[in-house]
């Protein structure tokens, strides 16, 4: 049984009302109406906007009245010069209200226009949170993957394109005003996606419960989010066009948004967070590759948390390494692919494991990680072993 610290203070905050059903994206103008909203930018990726539901929401916007222009130039692992752009584009529009449909990328995009377009300045500035003031735009958050949790969470996690870094903009005042999920809008994800961005889910949910600053709440988040992602996850990948598994997912991935944003992540973020800004690889697909080698690596010193996880997995064997073989599993079961396929040089991995250890989340893993840890972790990957 876990045991859990009730001498230590905590808080959770919560300031996005959430708002879950199918079918429930053909109500997004009311919710706009909820918001008082008249000029609405939409900030979106180009994959997005050549979906047939796509063209359906524009034309429910324009039925109710809404003048909307579409901002689609938004990248994977969104850079500084997209969140720029996007505020120009709202500024010149006169956006009263940002609506954010996609991954997490248009979403995390859309948490830093709101700032820009108010308070005015660069992505960088508002990494000390203390800059950022109460002008920002509201958000109607509308995830369409399973997988980042961004529509409850207080960060958005940009590229600096200059320097290859991936740095965070985080406060509750960029926390979206409503988070919409519909599970419809996730059946049109590829197998290869929705198993990545599920791991991604799965993820979180792992890091937040074994994380040093982890706190009841977020631990019930995370433990309920494990056990709707694990058992639903490869159900959604191999029959994509089941909608009870797709909501179980994308409730789990919400769950685990929830918990992190109250806890922390840690060594597989650590890691892909370097990876990404480094080579541009998708976080939700760094991640997902990397978090049965880094489970294994923090078993020994997590064995409590992690044998609660396995429980919520509803692994065969109830201990940590139980857990760690049933994600394992799980990630061969998705179809997950080798870290060789990123082709990182192996010359950069002292380079990654630096940029790894000096993350900010790095402190909160359970251990530390130094970076010959990290360093042993990407030969690991590299030969193959998850």
């Amino acid at each position: 049984m876990t045991v859990l610290n009730f001498s230590k203070a905590f808080n959770f905050e919560l300031p996005t009302r959430i708002e879950f059903g199918a079918g429930l994206y053909k109500e997004i103008p009311r919710f706009l109406k909820d918001l008082k909203s008249r000029k609405v930018l939409i900030i979106t990726d180009p994959g997005i906007t050549s979906l047939p539901w796509f063209k359906e929401i524009l034309s429910l916007l324009q039925e109710a009245g809404f003048d909307f222009k579409v901002f689609k130039e938004v990248e994977a692992n969104p850079k500084d010069r997209d969140a720029e752009a996007g505020a120009g584009a709202a500024i010149d529009f006169g956006a009263d209200t940002l609506l954010a449909l996609g991954g997490g990328s248009p979403i995390d995009c859309a948490k830093v226009v709101a700032i820009l377009a108010r308070q005015g300045g660069k992505p960088r500035d508002y990494e000390d949170r203390s800059k950022i003031g109460k002008e920002v735009l509201p958000i109607l958050a509308v995830p369409t993957t399973a997988g980042t949790g961004t529509e409850v969470t207080f960060g958005a996690v940009i590229t600096d394109t200059k320097n290859k870094f991936k740095f965070t903009v985080k406060s509750p005042r960029l926390a979206p005003k409503i988070a919409l999920l519909d599970p419809v809008l996730t059946l049109s994800k590829s197998p290869a996606l929705t198993a990545a961005t599920g791991m991604d889910a799965l993820t979180h949910a792992i890091e937040a419960f074994s994380s040093r600053v982890a706190e009841p709440l977020s631990d019930a988040c995370a433990l309920y989010a494990a056990e709707l992602i694990a058992g639903n996850l490869e159900r959604a990948v191999h029959h994509g066009t089941d909608l009870e598994a797709r909501s179980a997912v994308l409730l789990g991935s919400l769950l685990a948004g929830i918990a992190f944003s109250h806890s922390d992540v840690g060594a597989v973020h650590c890691i892909a967070e370097a990876l990404g800004g480094l080579y541009d690889i998708p976080h939700g697909v760094g991640n997902a590759v990397c978090l049965p080698a880094v489970m294994e690596r923090c078993a020994g010193e997590c064995a409590e948390r992690y044998s609660r996880l396995a429980k919520a997995f509803g692994a065969l064997s109830p201990d940590a390494p139980g857990a760690v073989d049933f994600v394992r599993r799980l990630a061969f079961k998705v179809g997950l692919p080798p870290f060789e396929s990123f082709k990182v040089p192996e010359e950069d991995f002292p380079m990654i494991a630096e940029k790894s250890e000096a993350n900010g989340s790095n402190k909160d893993n359970i251990p530390v990680l130094s970076k010959e840890d990290y360093l042993e972790l990407l030969r690991t990957l590299q030969k193959g072993r998850r």
